[in-house]
């Protein structure tokens, strides 16, 4: 199942990429336990998109592809030139260095808006921060803004 998962996701995003009309190679790592994708193209920046838009998009599609085979398969994750694991780690970063402000200041700080999947990431990176806590916007918006509070 494993192999056939990889294969499948480099063959759906490969297609995909050639009926784009784009060229890269396509290599598959495992991060955190997650398959991930990695796009490696002279067309990064293309692919990319406007704060990792397109990328979105090449993973949704990947996924609805390789989930029509394969139903029960886990979702696969779809990079290009190692450019959310930048990003992700800039965003913890940030994160971190806005709860130590928060600790030394005691006034709460909110992060810009972020998609579930990078606010988990907020959340996990601070949960075991002593002196704060974090919590999400109420309502049913897709991007909300995470509030760092003081304990």
């Amino acid at each position: 199942m494993e192999e056939d998962l990889k294969q499948l996701s480099v063959q759906s995003l490969e297609t995909l990429l050639r009926s784009l009309g784009f060229e890269g190679a396509v290599s598959v790592e495992l991060q955190d336990n997650v398959l991930c994708l990695q796009i490696s193209s002279s067309d990064a920046k293309f692919l990319i998109g406007e704060d990792g838009d397109r990328l979105d998009d090449l993973q949704y599609l990947v996924n609805r592809m390789v989930q029509n085979k394969i139903p029960e398969a886990p979702r696969v994750k779809v990079d290009c030139d190692h450019y959310r694991q930048r990003r992700e780690k800039k965003l913890i970063d940030k994160a971190l260095s806005m709860a130590e402000k928060v600790k030394a200041t005691g006034k709460p700080l909110k992060l810009y808006p972020l998609n579930a999947y990078l606010r988990r990431l907020v959340h996990n990176a601070l949960k075991d921060v002593d002196g704060v806590t974090t919590e999400s916007e109420e309502g049913n918006a897709r991007y909300k803004k995470i509030t760092i509070r003081p304990e």
